[in-house]
């Protein structure tokens, strides 16, 4: 299949460039279906995306794309598409992710950078939002089930109780509740280290937005500073933190929006996106034959630990992580060296 797209998608490519061959280099894929080609045009780079229509929600792409283009965020243009066969043509950002380019030296720097950008994502178009799907408690829960699904019961073969699920249960509504209460932006859903481009100026590019939505405030700040992939000191993380409640502060003065209540939010929507980040890794090893990710789980399980030690209504979410899943984990990853 993919052999009869990438002769598809090189047919396409050369309707749109006329009069040269079209010579397609394969780029890392990303955890969804999409793949990524760059190849030269008149000594001009440019981006090919192979984005089947029934597993790439490419009218999304093409919608939010023109939401934050028109807020100045610094997006690959879409230079050409064809969503019936699911081809697209984009500019190039280059291939530098912010992930590879950040120290304990520079990372304030990049991250206040990163922080502008977001402010212009979450309050971009909000006369539009209303066209994004809502990130509501069903959402919520559904993600949330992935952790329970795919890691403990697919991954470690962890089967809880009917008392231990409804423990379980009671501390995915109090994270739950935090997230809902929250106001509402445009929320870019998947803002990391590795969908930031370091561009040539030092300016920011964002990539890997089609999945926004109607979400919770601090959610990308969350996946921003308590990155999947990167742990950095709270030290470091803190002048940031305070920086963006300041930032939306100024966007909805009658919140309240207090330190205390920043931190609380800042730290419940970290552990359900660390929930559900830890369930899609286990599943994109059992399911998409995606291993790699793998190694990717004991640092969210890490942050789970340590953040719901400090919540007493989360306690039982602390015992099961810290006494039976990162054990399990650590025995899994040992036996399979």
């Amino acid at each position: 299949m993919n052999t009869i797209r990438t002769r598809d998608l090189i047919q396409w490519l050369t309707k749109q460039f006329p009069n040269e061959k079209v010579t397609l280099i394969p780029l890392t894929g990303d955890a969804g279906f999409r793949r990524y080609f760059r190849f030269q045009h008149n000594n001009q780079s440019y981006i090919a995306v192979d984005a089947p229509p029934k597993l790439s929600n490419n009218q999304a792409f093409i919608q939010v794309q023109a939401y934050l283009q028109l807020a100045n965020v610094n997006v690959p243009k879409v230079l050409a598409k064809d969503l019936s066969q699911g081809f697209l043509c984009l500019s190039d950002l280059g291939d530098a992710l912010l992930a590879e380019k950040l120290s304990k030296e520079n990372m304030q720097q990049h991250y206040s950078k990163a922080i502008i950008e977001l402010e212009k994502i979450n309050f971009c178009q909000q006369a539009t939002m209303t066209t994004l799907p809502e990130y509501d408690e069903h959402f919520i829960a559904m993600e949330l089930m992935i952790f329970q699904e795919w890691l403990l019961e697919k991954h470690l073969d962890i089967t809880l109780s009917t008392e231990e699920k409804t423990k379980l249960a009671a501390c995915f509504n109090y994270l739950s509740t935090a997230i809902i209460e929250q106001p509402k932006v445009f929320m870019h859903r998947d803002y990391h280290s590795r969908n930031i481009m370091l561009l040539e100026n030092e300016s920011l590019g964002i990539i890997d937005f089609q999945d926004a939505v109607q979400g919770p405030v601090i959610y990308d700040l969350v996946s921003l500073l308590r990155d999947c992939y990167v742990r950095w000191p709270e030290e470091l993380l803190a002048p940031l933190i305070e920086d963006y409640r300041l930032r939306v502060k100024s966007h909805f003065p009658d919140e309240g929006l207090t330190k205390e209540k920043w931190q609380y939010w800042f730290d419940l929507t970290g552990l359900q996106r660390h929930l559900k980040a830890s369930g899609i890794f286990a599943r994109l090893h059992h399911r998409d034959q995606k291993s790699n990710y793998l190694t990717d789980i004991p640092l969210t399980l890490t942050y789970i630990r340590d953040i719901s030690k400090r919540h007493d209504k989360l306690s039982f979410l602390y015992e099961l992580v810290s006494e039976r899943i990162i054990p399990a984990i650590n025995e899994l990853m040992e036996n399979n060296k």
